[in-house]
């Protein structure tokens, strides 16, 4: 890294940043956030950033300190201070992208939250999003102008999962119709790891006025290891149907798999699902705490920051990010 580089962590506490930093062998660059009467607030940089490369961390998601509206407010904000303080490139790095879900008019006169959204990053000047497993990619990229970087955890989650699996069968399976791309990914991804074949199979979902319906399995888990695989896991409820489809049509065993654990109100007791044997996500949002009991200790936390780490480097360095999404 060069002397015309900056990373800022607008994240509480700026654990997740200093790994990044570390990983980059970069200091942390310093900002000040000062709320205000009315719930108004202010962010602004204390150090340097005319004609610098700038990298701004913040994951977007809602926490006992920040909800999610907040958390992207103040980003805006602060990539427009950077941008009038004459900064080069400001690149937002936002593993958890929110309003990702609702990419679509799904009811008359819905809203397409995501198009909104990245028409706030563009207004403000940002001129690059990096995230993570979005959960409609082609949305995400279709809804942006500016230049987007799509990352996937598929790599780190199949060497994780090659430990797991043992000689047996094994099958990937999604959870409804919308995540088949992913789970056909994971599993090429996770066939190359343990160099033999993986199964796919697909659970029916419907929902109608916010109720979900539907168990139905499509493939053959019998006697395999059944790796649910999803974007996110919010209120566990998908996870947990799924899982008692799989043990219902034979599966020998089931791990849940997701790169973002939000784990909503009630996630831990859907999760404590007993057809449930492992669960595993990513750090890139931090709710773990929100688990507790059985069900935290069957629980597997993957640390995300090399991977963001690397795709900023190679960003900053003019690099390809294809072999990265293997890597």
């Amino acid at each position: 890294m060069n002397d015309r580089f900056r990373l800022f962590d607008l994240g509480e506490g700026a654990a997740f940043g200093r790994q990044l930093a570390g990983a980059l062998g970069v200091a942390l660059a310093e900002h000040e956030y000062r709320a205000f009467d009315a719930g108004e607030h202010k962010t602004r940089a204390l150090a340097a950033v005319r004609e610098c490369d700038v990298y701004v961390f913040d994951n977007l998601y809602g926490d006992a300190h920040f909800s999610a509206n907040d958390k992207l407010c103040r980003l805006l904000f602060f990539a427009g201070a950077l941008k009038d303080a004459a900064a080069r490139r400001v690149t937002a790095v936002v593993p958890y992208l929110p309003y990702s879900r609702k990419d679509r008019k799904s009811q008359p006169r819905d809203p397409v939250t995501t198009r909104y959204v990245a028409a706030m990053f563009e207004a403000v000047g940002v001129d690059r999003v990096v995230t993570l497993d979005v959960h409609n990619p082609a949305a995400f990229q279709n809804a942006f102008r500016c230049r987007t970087e799509h990352l996937e955890a598929r790599g780190m989650l199949a060497r994780h999962l090659a430990t797991l699996v043992g000689a047996g069968a094994v099958a990937v399976v999604s959870p409804d119709a919308g995540g088949m791309k992913r789970a056909q990914r994971l599993r090429d991804r996770l066939a190359a790891q343990i160099g033999r074949p993986v199964a796919m199979a697909i659970v029916e979902k419907s929902r109608a006025l916010g109720v979900v319906s539907g168990d139905a399995l499509a493939g053959d888990v019998r006697g395999a290891t059944a790796i649910i695989v999803d974007d996110m896991i919010a209120t566990g409820g998908t996870i947990a149907r799924a899982a008692r489809a799989c043990r219902r049509e034979g599966a020998a065993r089931v791990l849940a798999v997701a790169t973002h654990g939000l784990f909503a109100d009630g996630a831990n007791e859907a999760l404590a699902e007993p057809a449930i044997d492992a669960i595993v996500v990513c750090d890139a949002v931090s709710r773990i705490d929100a688990l507790h009991g059985a069900v935290r200790a069957r629980t597997t936390v993957l640390p995300t920051a090399p991977l963001l780490a690397e795709a900023i480097r190679r960003i900053h360095e003019g690099g390809s990010l294809v072999a990265l999404l293997d890597d």
